[in-house]
């Protein structure tokens, strides 16, 4: 069961300067609600192999909608990762997309085994699904006129 509720998320598509203006994108915020009581005690044993509780798991969506009458190209939709909340690994999806990341607020994007940290005292480090700050879906082909999709990605609470 899934409940929405509001959230302050801004995903936008490519960076705002050449956003195509035929591109509705818009997000949410939804609570994965926890299992009935019956249904708690089967799913005891997969809970302890997942990154959080169900009841604690959110889902952030992001749905664009090409409200043109033509095909748009070389799209990219990013969407920070709300501060209060933590990306749970390899739980992002999109229709044909390859998925990037980002450590740095935005500025740059990565496949997770090539982002890297450097801390205060210059040791650098593997970064983790801790350290995301923004979700990047690059579409494999182009978006027909009138077409929609929906992008998303897990988080549990900090």
């Amino acid at each position: 069961m899934f409940f929405s509720c509001a959230a302050g998320i801004a995903a936008t598509a490519q960076d705002a300067a050449r956003a195509p203006r035929d591109l509705i994108v818009s997000s949410t915020l939804e609570h994965l609600g926890a299992p009935p009581a019956d249904e708690a005690a089967d799913s005891a044993a997969g809970a302890a192999d997942a990154a959080g509780s169900r009841a604690d798991q959110l889902i952030v969506s992001v749905r664009f909608t090409n409200v043109s009458d033509r095909v748009i190209d070389s799209i990219r939709i990013t969407s920070p990762v709300p501060a209060d909340v933590q990306y749970v690994p390899r739980s992002a999806s999109g229709p044909g997309s390859e998925v990037l990341f980002s450590v740095d607020d935005g500025r740059s994007f990565g496949r997770p085994e090539e982002l890297m940290l450097t801390a205060a005292d210059g040791t650098v480090r593997s970064a983790d699904a801790a350290d995301y700050t923004h979700v990047r879906w690059i579409l494999g082909a182009p978006l027909d006129a009138g077409a929609a999709g929906v992008a998303r990605f897990r988080a549990v609470p900090r």
